[in-house]
């Protein structure tokens, strides 16, 4: 089965107003130029302010679910007949606690929230501490049936817990959505490329990077196919990359190759 994706490699600027301006304009023009069934955009697409602020201003422009950002992403998703995948910041109901939730939500055609995610592994890595600013969530995203095959997710930092790829895989995942805001810095882009590639090929099914632009990260987004061939790529700037995914490559590829299949978990801890 054949799908078209467009990846929205993008620059969010701080106020999710500013935000959804420039998703109305960008999904106008994937939807014109490509007629894509969805358009991923990066994690936090709601907002991103510079490295350095301070928590409690960064936070404060989180939503809940039900909130203006939402609700506008599922009206473009509606008028364009298409469907889409953002990162947001999300409210959490502690009054105690300053955090919000690293959440990915999807939503169809038809106004309604498919599914939605909390970023379970949080970046406490290069010096960066990802848990000062968004509480983790406690459990998987779990695969969901589209028109366009069985689509699977995690998210940017996620790529470095093989155990949370193989989850999709074994509920059934054949593309994995990745919203990501990978930091610009010694060898990233070689890790980027390497571990993206390394989760498509071990598990025998598409993953589909779309990164953030601008500032500290370093956009490159990518699409892998279940072989570990980078079929599709972005720069380092603002643009609109399609991505025509054939799930038939999926059995293509287990016939030479059924690494899943010949799994021997009784011998894993």
């Amino acid at each position: 089965m054949e799908s078209l994706f467009v990846m929205a490699q993008v620059a969010p600027t701080e106020y999710p107003k500013d935000n959804l301006e420039k998703a109305d304009s960008l999904v106008k023009d994937a939807a014109e130029k490509y007629h894509p069934g969805m358009i991923i955009f990066p994690e936090t697409f709601m907002s991103r302010f510079p490295a350095g602020t301070d928590i409690a201003t960064a936070n404060a422009v989180a939503e809940p679910l039900d909130g203006e950002f939402v609700q506008g992403m599922k009206k473009l998703a509606a008028d364009h007949d298409v469907w889409l995948t953002f990162g947001m910041k999300e409210t959490i109901e502690d009054p105690a606690d300053h955090r919000c939730y690293n959440t990915v939500v999807m939503v169809n055609n038809k106004r309604e929230i498919v599914q939605t995610y909390r970023k379970t592994h949080l970046y406490d890595a290069f010096g960066y501490k990802e848990s000062n600013e968004y509480k983790a969530g406690d459990k998987f995203f779990e695969p969901v049936d589209t028109p366009f095959g069985k689509l699977g997710l995690f998210v940017c930092y996620e790529v470095r817990f093989p155990e949370v790829a193989r989850y999709q895989k074994a509920k059934g995942a054949e593309i994995v959505i990745m919203p990501t805001a990978w930091f610009k810095g010694d060898l990233k882009s070689h890790q980027f490329r390497t571990l993206i590639t390394s989760r498509a090929l071990e598990n025998t099914f598409f993953v589909l990077a779309c990164d953030q632009c601008g500032g500290t990260a370093m956009g490159e987004s990518v699409a892998v196919d279940p072989m570990g061939v980078a079929f599709a790529a972005g720069n380092e700037r603002e643009e609109l990359i399609p991505v025509y995914v054939d799930t038939d490559r999926i059995k293509e590829v287990e016939s030479k190759l059924p690494s899943f299949k010949d799994r021997r978990p009784a011998l894993y801890i």
